[in-house]
C-alpha cells in the first residue's frame, strides 16, 4: 500500500565515510596505524586516497554487491510470495524492475506500475485492507501518541538543558515507584 504522494524505492545498497586525511596533513597531524594485517585499517578516515589499493575497492565493492544481491533476492521472494498468498491480487513485479532498482526514489503511481506496491491509497485505505487480508472485522488499532509533560510548555520560552522541573506543593508525598499500587488518602485532597 502506498500514498500517491509516497516516496518509495531507494532500492540499493550504500556504504560512505568521511575521509578527513587532507586536513590532518594541514594542520600537521599524522596517523600512525599498527595493525594486524594488511586490511584491517580498510575505510580508515586517515589514510589518503593514495593508499587505499584497487584490492581493498574491489573488495568493498564485492561486498555491496553480494548485499545488494541478496537483498533484490529478498524485494523479488518476498513480492511474489504477497501476491500467491493473497490469491494473486495486487502487483507483480514487472520484469524490469531491476533497471529502477539502482538507488533512484519512486512516487506511489510509479511503485504501483513497477509492481513495488500493489495498491494507491491513504492510511483508512490502509487498514481496510489489512482487515480483509487478515479476515476481522474491525482491527482496534493503538496510535503511539508522547507523553504529555507539564514541562513541554515551558519550550515555549525557549530550550532548557534541565532534566526535569519540580513544583513545589508544600506537602512531602511519599516517592512513588512504578508497578506499585497507591491509595492517595482524601487528607491530602482537601
Amino acid at each position: 500500500m502506498a500514498n500517491e504522494l509516497t516516496i518509495t524505492g531507494s532500492i540499493g545498497v550504500i556504504m560512505s565515510g568521511l575521509n578527513y586525511r587532507g586536513l590532518l596533513d594541514k594542520i600537521g597531524v599524522r596517523p600512525e596505524v599498527f595493525k594486524s594485517g594488511k586490511f584491517k585499517d580498510m575505510l580508515s578516515s586517515t589514510k589518503s586516497p593514495d593508499e587505499i589499493s584497487p584490492e581493498e575497492r574491489q573488495m568493498v565493492q564485492a561486498l555491496i554487491n553480494e548485499t545488494y544481491g541478496k537483498f533484490t533476492n529478498v524485494v523479488a521472494a518476498g513480492r511474489l510470495a504477497a501476491y500467491q498468498g493473497n490469491n494473486h491480487t495486487g502487483r507483480q513485479l514487472n520484469d524490469n524492475w531491476l533497471n529502477y532498482a539502482d538507488g533512484r526514489i519512486l512516487s506511489g503511481n510509479e511503485a504501483l506500475n513497477l509492481g513495488f506496491v500493489d495498491k494507491l491509497g491513504d492510511f483508512d485505505v490502509a487498514v481496510e485492507s489489512a482487515e480483509k487480508l487478515a479476515h476481522i472485522g474491525k482491527a482496534e488499532l493503538v496510535e503511539y501518541q508522547p507523553l504529555f509533560d507539564i514541562s513541554n510548555l515551558f519550550r515555549l520560552f525557549g530550550e532548557s538543558n534541565a532534566k526535569s522541573v519540580k513544583v513545589e506543593l508544600g506537602v512531602d508525598l511519599p516517592k512513588i515507584h512504578a508497578g506499585y499500587m497507591y491509595f492517595l488518602s482524601p487528607t491530602y485532597l482537601q
